[in-house]
């Protein structure tokens, strides 16, 4: 899925290239400070149609459901087209954004990972959604709240949430009864999964998972209402300092560590298809995945498959959990016309119907809850409750800046920390120790960007 040296040496060399890319954005602003207001020959198809383009980084099902919604799009109106074009990974997109952000060449729409956040308000290549929000007084109270609230930054929602998902645990109903556990009930704490681990544990399947990533790691974090960086997770200010190796972070590192050193921890590595082979194979009894990938699970393994809320640690209440995923942002600079598209675009986008289909042929939630009360997700949802529970967790998160999400422009750099820390405490590092080095490495990072910005 992500490959994660990868991911962090290409953030490097964008940050390497910020300064440089900054004086020729502001060199661009002043010659285009305002989009022209007609759309240009190059801007229209044949038919007359305002042409723009959209960047995305969906691959397999996901693009082949893209593909079908954006040709719903064009065939439902007669005034614009939109040509999806696939970049790549969401990395190697952003990296492609980089050189025409800002100008009038840039796409006239681009998904974004949520980790892009932050460097996509910093970078000045985007249009809030405000924009056209309260120029059209569009209804925002109608898209699910626990999703824009990753996406809102001051109170003002900068691009337009589209997939969207959670971590959830995921287990191993025919393996909990075995051990004398009800199925029906999976474990919701810290000390309850290691309970449970212990009794499910075999000489071939291990009780617990989580894939070395620093994604499951923030969600453990939060949900203890825990903030991973400082200046209110970086909401009220640019951060400057890495909080994750407070109480909360070392308590998900000693969760980890007991079972590590118990034996009934599964160690997988990195990679997405080798912790899902491990549970459909029967290696491992309980493990962290994305919400969107529960309905592959229930059809690939040869037992009866449990989803749960994610764990949290024993004294405190359970927060919930951050949106994952990506988002859509309008390009800056661009004609007004190509706007105005790309406005319409997103729209149909939210709407119930498209929704649905999305969350049911994805697996993503719905950002549009509306979508949830369609008689094909009803439909689905009788045969496969599972997925509710994605939903639910969702739902029943408690806003606040813990489960907001923090923004920093290093995250994925910071994530490569984690992962490192993580390997050093499956190998026997202190898990004190390997929380302080992440967090140098996270704040020599965050200083690096900040002084360059």
């Amino acid at each position: 899925m992500k490959k994660i040296l990868r991911f962090s040496l290409l953030l490097l060399l964008m940050f390497s290239l910020v300064a440089l890319a900054a004086c020729t954005n502001s060199d661009s602003s002043k010659e285009e400070e305002k989009p022209d207001t007609d759309a240009t020959d190059d801007e229209k198809s044949d038919d007359g149609k305002v042409e723009i383009e959209f960047w995305h980084a969906m691959s397999g099902s996901g693009q082949e459901s893209l593909d079908s919604i954006v040709n719903g799009f064009n065939e439902s109106q007669d005034k614009y087209t939109v040509n999806a074009e696939f970049q790549g990974t969401y990395e190697e997109s952003l990296t492609k954004l980089r050189s025409v952000g800002g100008t009038k060449d840039a796409p006239a729409i681009t998904q974004v990972f949520e980790v892009g956040t932050k460097y996509m308000i910093d970078s000045g290549f985007v249009e809030p959604m405000n924009t056209f929000i309260d120029k059209y007084d569009y209804d925002l109270s109608q898209l699910e709240e626990n999703i824009l609230n990753y996406y809102k930054v001051d109170g003002e929602l900068y691009s337009m949430p589209f997939n969207s998902s959670t971590p959830v645990m995921i287990y191993n109903k025919d393996a909990f009864k075995e051990a004398g556990l009800d199925p029906k009930k999976a474990p919701e704490t810290f000390q309850e999964v290691i309970d449970a681990a212990a009794k499910l544990k075999t000489d071939t399947m291990a009780g617990f998972s989580i894939l070395t990533y620093g994604w499951f790691f923030e969600q453990l974090v939060a949900t203890q209402g825990g903030l991973y960086v400082n200046e209110d997770n970086g909401r009220s200010g640019d951060a400057t300092e890495a909080l994750f190796n407070g109480k909360e972070g070392l308590k998900v590192f000693n969760f980890l560590d007991t079972m590590n050193k118990a034996g009934t921890f599964g160690n997988f590595g990195t990679n997405w298809d080798d912790i899902r082979a491990a549970f459909s194979t029967e290696k491992v009894a309980m493990y962290l995945d994305s919400s969107a990938g529960v309905a592959d699970m229930i059809a690939n393994s040869p037992f009866e498959v449990g989803v749960a809320y994610i764990p949290y640690a024993d004294d405190v209440d359970r927060n919930g959990v951050v949106i994952g995923g990506a988002s859509l942002w309008m390009s800056k600079g661009i004609a007004e016309k190509e706007q105005e598209a790309a406005w319409e675009f997103m729209k149909y986008l939210t709407t119930p119907e498209i929704q649905a289909k999305w969350h049911l042929e994805t697996g993503y939630f719905a950002i549009n809850p509306a979508a949830y009360e369609e008689e094909s997700v009803k439909k689905a949802w009788d045969e496969t409750p599972q997925i509710k529970v994605t939903v639910d967790q969702l739902q029943d998160t408690v806003p606040g800046l813990a489960t907001q999400g923090a923004l920093i422009s290093v995250f994925p750099e910071s994530r490569q920390q984690v992962v490192t820390a993580l390997e050093e405490l499956y190998q026997g590092k202190d898990p004190q120790k390997a929380l302080d080095e992440a967090v140098k490495g996270t704040n020599r990072a965050i200083e690096i960007a900040n002084k360059t910005k």
